[in-house]
């Protein structure tokens, strides 16, 4: 048996956020029934590329669920779900605060239907405060939370993160996280509770180590001057002689000396503390005279924390993630197949079977009465 066999998921989420929480807990072995408007679905079915009669975002992300089509606002479908929710063991909705509520669909309304029922709400400035009603997107909250203000670009203006870290950092993961958590409360309890998961407050989470130098000594980081932001030389990123990147982050000082060593810096510049800029000019220029595969190759089993920059595409075929079958799982639909989307389950909680399609809007409608 999988670990989560046996729970219902009602998700009334869309887009990301709770989508992606809902496909781990599928990846587990949970029934996910997602709850959709008719016609159009979640809007991100109409999205480009297409993958099936879909597009492969809304696939990837809905891969192993099944799919109710109804409108929420109707006369009696709240009616129409109750023996749904009877029976259902948790709902994620990530629409904006009070919104369920006037749908008749709030917590209180479900509670006195299943009491045992854990109502999982991911908004982005969470249930109350001054915020809670206005619209965002993953850049607003990384931008307030204060990590926008680490990642500068060349010119020194903030670029925006190559992930959705609010998204899916501050979104996903502690949803997934407090489901089990309250699953495993309910055992003890007999219980259902209400998460409240604001994707802003769960930001801060990584910025520990910003927090800590502000707070504990007064020093703020600031973008391309600190540790982890651009600041030493031991954690940076340097452009080879054929323009590919290496990034380089032997951080500990038994590392940094292999790579001192690996790269030939002169012995002057290895103590870093004196003048941090000196040492990393002199690291890229070294880093500039030979090309990425030279560097590969000077750095290959040396313990000096270097890679060679991939791309994505570049990243799919990597022999490491291979053996490792990290995508050996399959998304299958119209007769096509590709990679699904890698999810942070251990295998041994995975279901035997690789392959799995993507639920049609409202193919299963026959489970409401």
């Amino acid at each position: 048996m999988q670990p989560l066999e046996g729970v219902r998921v009602l998700d009334f989420g869309t887009l990301l956020p709770g989508p992606l929480a809902t496909l781990i807990l599928a990846e587990a072995g949970a029934e996910v029934i997602k709850i959709e408007r008719p016609g159009r679905g979640d809007e991100m079915r109409s999205y480009e590329p297409k993958f099936g009669a879909d597009s492969v975002n809304f696939a990837l992300l809905n891969r192993g669920k099944r799919s109710i089509a109804i409108d929420l606002k109707a006369p009696g479908a709240v009616d129409r779900l109750a023996p749904l929710i009877v029976g259902a063991d948790v709902v994620v909705e990530q629409f904006r605060p009070g919104v369920m509520d006037r749908l008749g669909l709030g917590y209180e309304v479900l509670r006195n239907i299943n009491p045992r029922l854990i109502y999982c709400a991911i908004t982005g400035y969470g249930q109350h405060g001054p915020r809670k009603d206005v619209a965002a997107h993953d850049l607003n909250y990384v931008a307030e939370a204060g990590m926008l203000s680490l990642a500068a670009g060349a010119d020194g203006a903030p670029v925006p993160p190559a992930a959705l870290v609010a998204d899916i950092g501050g979104g996903t993961y502690p949803a997934v996280i407090n489901i089990l958590l309250a699953l495993r409360n309910r055992e003890r309890t007999g219980e259902g509770c209400k998460l409240d998961l604001a994707m802003a407050d769960n930001l801060f989470t990584f910025l520990y180590w910003a927090l800590g130098n502000g707070l504990a000594a007064g020093e703020w980081p600031k973008p391309g001057s600190d540790l982890v932001t651009g600041g030493s030389p031991r954690y940076n990123v340097y452009r080879s002689k054929d323009g590919k990147f290496i990034a380089a982050a032997p951080l500990e000082q038994k590392f940094w000396e292999n790579f001192c060593d690996a790269i030939g810096l002169p012995p002057a510049l290895r103590d870093d503390a004196p003048d941090p800029a000196a040492t990393k000019r002199a690291v890229a220029e070294i880093i500039r005279g030979k090309s990425a595969a030279e560097w590969r190759s000077r750095f290959e089993r040396r313990d000096v924390c270097c890679s060679v920059m991939a791309s994505i595409e570049e990243a799919l075929r990597d022999a490491h993630f291979a053996a490792r079958g990290v995508f050996a799982r399959k998304l299958v639909a119209g007769g096509e197949t590709i990679t699904a989307l890698p999810v942070p389950v251990a295998e041994i909680f995975r279901p035997r079977g690789t392959e799995a399609g993507y639920p049609a809007l409202g193919e299963a409608n026959s489970l409401m009465k």
